[in-house]
């Protein structure tokens, strides 16, 4: 059975270390690295949106345009929580943590159920863009905005965050730079 609570992968970045929009490069069998995250998803959660600045993607998706000018996840989540009125919560995820699975995405909807937010956190570094934010977090993350604060970090440490441990430091391997890219190629290919 699918998830109920909606999911989000995050592809609004400005993609600066890369060179090249991440969310656009090919990836596995897909035409993008959003499109195999979108799929891959779709498997897991009933709904799946792409929270992106523009509509960039060739594939049908369901689209979060960020309302705000700033390009940071703190835009994106607000947008998110704003567009997707009745969600009690979400599911973030980033568009360049193609590794991270079920088994991860599971144990983190399972954990606290008082939390604020329930996070990923792998050798002892937080992974703000894995985990599920209850709309709890949503005043705390448009008055950071408002005050054109934008580090996840930060706003995690205002709210009842709930940290889940994972040893598994490949499942967390971001593709910021070219060269964890064509790493994550071989791994996907092999």
């Amino acid at each position: 059975m699918k998830q109920t609570i909606p999911a989000v992968i995050f592809a609004g970045g400005k993609s600066s270390r890369m060179g090249i929009d991440k969310a656009t490069l090919p990836f596995g069998n897909y035409g993008s690295l959003a499109e195999y995250q979108y799929r891959r998803l779709k498997k897991i959660f009933k709904n799946v949106y792409i929270g992106s600045k523009t509509e960039k993607f060739n594939f049908d998706a369901p689209i979060i345009l960020d309302r705000y000018a700033a390009c940071s996840p703190m835009a994106g989540l607000v947008s998110a929580f704003e567009i997707l009125e009745e969600a009690k919560a979400i599911f973030v995820l980033s568009v360049d943590a193609p590794f991270v699975d079920k088994a991860i995405i599971s144990e983190l909807l399972c954990a606290d159920d008082n939390a604020d937010t329930v996070i990923a956190r792998c050798c002892q570094k937080i992974q703000p863009l894995c985990g599920l934010y209850r709309r709890s977090c949503l005043p705390y993350a448009k008055s950071a905005l408002e005050a054109d604060k934008h580090k996840m970090g930060i706003l995690l440490g205002e709210l009842n965050t709930y940290y889940v441990d994972f040893e598994e430091r490949e499942a967390f391997l971001n593709l910021n730079h070219p060269e964890e890219y064509e790493a994550a190629l071989k791994l996907i290919s092999s």
